[in-house]
């Protein structure tokens, strides 16, 4: 049978991140996440709930986030579930954690988001790109403008 372990998350950072570097020279960060959730309860009363997420982020990404967040920055995470064990004082321990495959950093510089950065380069920012207002030759209009109103106020129905 198939299987499929995909993590999507936005949070806020709990800590400052930690970089540290494993023997082969590859940087690891271990973070934790806070994911907020607010719904309703069986009374109608609105309730806060925060769902705490540790996640592990390699290479690049995890220079970057080092540099660039401190705790409370807003991240985006994609990546999948691990599970880890360990023994402790002779007992077996485990911890489901989210090893990080992308990461986007969210908010504004000021808000220590650091704003686009993603796993293999930077985001380029959105650009509204005025439409060409040129009739194709063989359009068959009579004389009007081709992108018709659109093209009259340069807005969209897009909300980004």
């Amino acid at each position: 049978m198939a299987s499929y372990n995909r993590v999507v998350l936005v949070g806020n950072l709990t800590r400052d991140p930690e970089l540290r570097s494993i023997p082969s020279g590859m940087s690891v960060l271990d973070v934790g996440i806070a994911v907020n959730d607010r719904r309703k309860d069986a009374n109608g009363n609105w309730i806060e709930e925060a769902t705490f997420v540790d996640v592990t982020v390699w290479g690049r990404s995890a220079e970057v986030l080092a540099e660039y967040t401190r705790k409370g920055s807003q991240i985006l995470v994609e990546g999948r579930l691990k599970m880890d064990s360990w023994e402790q004082e002779g007992q077996r321990r485990t911890k489901l954690k989210v090893v990080a495959e992308r990461t986007v950093l969210l908010g504004s510089r000021g808000e220590g988001g650091g704003g686009g950065y993603q796993q293999g380069g930077y985001q380029q920012s959105y650009q509204r790109q005025q439409p060409q207002r040129s009739a194709p030759s063989n359009s068959g209009s009579s004389g009007g403008d081709y992108y018709g109103d659109f093209a009259q106020d340069g807005g969209d129905d897009i909300p980004f």
